[in-house]
């Protein structure tokens, strides 16, 4: 049984930063490529960043572009998400999932974690 597990969350104020991880198990992940989203209150989930399988090939969001960095440890089998310059408009839930094909097609992803919150005061 694949499960994702999201930790790293936290409140911090405007212009910190934070640093997300995500365990995988049930199966070996490295041949999958892997991403990250993230959803406000009120909004729909949004795709904020995708790693190849390989963790050569990134993409991000354009409103996170410069500031996130998704990276991966296949040894571990655990996705991070470095946050960088928070903004008050990055408070959300975010969540890992598994793509299920191309790492630019957020709707092709799967497996949601549970999810960690990040708060970010201004």
């Amino acid at each position: 049984q694949v499960q994702l597990v999201e930790s790293g969350g936290g409140l911090v104020q405007a212009g910190g930063s934070l640093r997300l991880s995500c365990v995988a198990s049930g199966r070996s992940f490295s041949n999958d490529g892997m991403g990250w989203f993230r959803q406000a209150p009120g909004k729909e989930r949004e795709f904020v960043a995708g790693i190849s399988r390989s963790g050569v090939v990134t993409y991000y969001a354009d409103p996170v572009k410069g500031r996130f960095a998704i990276s991966r440890d296949n040894a571990k089998n655990t996705v991070y998400l470095q946050l960088n310059s928070l903004k008050p408009e990055d408070t959300a839930v975010y969540y890992c999932a598994v793509s299920g094909g191309s790492i630019y097609r957020p709707d092709l992803y799967d497996h949601w974690g549970q999810g960690t919150q990040v708060t970010v005061s201004s």
